[in-house]
């Protein structure tokens, strides 16, 4: 399957388009390359080895996190998931703005004074983000989140907002110098971020290392980036809830799921009230400011990372977002300001997204 031209048809043509395509495969091309508490519940059914569902919570990227593994012993479940857990802490030790011995942290310290050589997995990402900005008319910026500067999300309540137009003169993807293996920012002050995708990749790259060690049934979860490597034991998919935004700690949806990427985005992580309304954490580079058109989006492709650019994507274009939608071919499940429910489910045989209200 040709994961790049299913995730924008609308794209499909064009010089650019396909320097897209080659950029993305190229980040998609290193996600394939190949203790914690413990609940279990037992699964047995006739003709069936029998096995055990393993769920192990883990905390990375500030967010709950789980794996959930089918499995014939402990042990099997334990080293699975331990592989995949390290992963996950791996990328974000490494790509983390927040650490300043990893290579973005590097790179932002070095910002407006030299640059920074990078490794091939780094590169490849820098191509994605690349391919996302030119995708998404440069709404997808990496180096926007110097504009969080401006805003205090982790307050509930925010009546007014600090030096905007000032953090808006560090943002521009376009002022990344690239030569060769090495990355420069234009500006002291400027910073990557790579908290776009990094919790997509780590859901790719650790659903790939579990697969690899011999996982059938089970996925990971990385707070809404969610990649499953195959159903349950007896063939049916795992039921993902998607949190309703409207109603904290209740679903919207609930997704079935048997293999490939869920991911849901919205602007219940961390919200700011501003002027009586509910913002998430999600800034609109040309403004400064909180998207505000949607209050979730969920996206279903083959990949973590394919659903979750997606769905930021959708989320960045605000009102054309459903558009963008429904011209990526992929499930999706969507709530605007006014509650309003859209979503695109595809006729197949396999189980795919369906809407159940709590």
């Amino acid at each position: 399957m040709n994961v790049m031209h299913d995730l924008l048809p609308g794209h499909s043509r064009g010089r650019a388009a396909r320097a897209w395509r080659r950029s993305a495969s190229a980040a998609i091309n290193w996600a394939f390359r190949g203790r914690a508490d413990l609940r279990s519940d037992s699964f047995a059914e006739s003709g069936l080895p029998r096995m055990r569902n393993f769920r192990i919570p883990f905390t990375a990227m500030a967010s709950a996190c789980e794996v959930v593994l089918s499995c014939e012993d402990e042990d099997e479940a334990m080293t699975l998931a331990e592989a995949a857990i390290n992963e996950v802490q791996r990328i974000e030790q490494k790509f983390s703005r927040d650490r300043r011995d990893g290579i973005v942290g590097r790179i932002n310290a070095a910002a407006g004074l030299s640059a920074i050589e990078c490794d091939g997995e780094t590169l490849a990402l820098l191509d994605f983000a690349d391919s996302l900005y030119r995708a998404s008319d440069g709404l997808f910026d990496i180096t926007s989140s110097v504009l969080r500067r401006a805003w205090e999300f982790k307050l509930i309540h925010r009546r007014a907002y600090q030096g905007l137009a000032e953090a808006r003169k560090l943002v521009g993807w376009e002022r990344v110098a690239r030569v060769g293996r090495s990355v420069r920012l234009a500006q002291v002050g400027m910073e990557l971020d790579f908290g776009g995708f990094s919790k997509a990749y780590a859901a790719d790259r650790a659903g790939t290392l579990m697969t690899a060690r011999g996982a059938r049934h089970g996925y990971v979860n990385l707070a809404g980036d969610v990649r499953v490597v195959g159903p349950k034991p007896d063939g049916t998919p795992w039921m993902v809830g998607i949190g309703d935004p409207q109603h904290l700690g209740e679903d919207l949806a609930t997704v079935p799921v048997d293999q490939g990427a869920l991911a849901t985005g919205g602007n219940s992580g961390r919200p700011l009230d501003l002027q009586g309304r509910r913002h998430g954490d999600l800034l609109d580079p040309s403004t400064g400011w909180p998207v505000t058109h949607w209050r979730s989006v969920s996206v279903m492709a083959p990949l973590a990372m394919a659903a979750g650019h997606c769905r930021t994507i959708a989320m960045l274009k605000q009102a054309e977002g459903l558009e963008f939608l429904r011209a990526s071919g992929m499930n999706y499940l969507a709530m605007d300001q006014a509650g309003t429910i859209h979503t695109r489910i595809e006729a197949t045989e396999r189980p795919t997204m369906q809407h159940c209200y709590a």
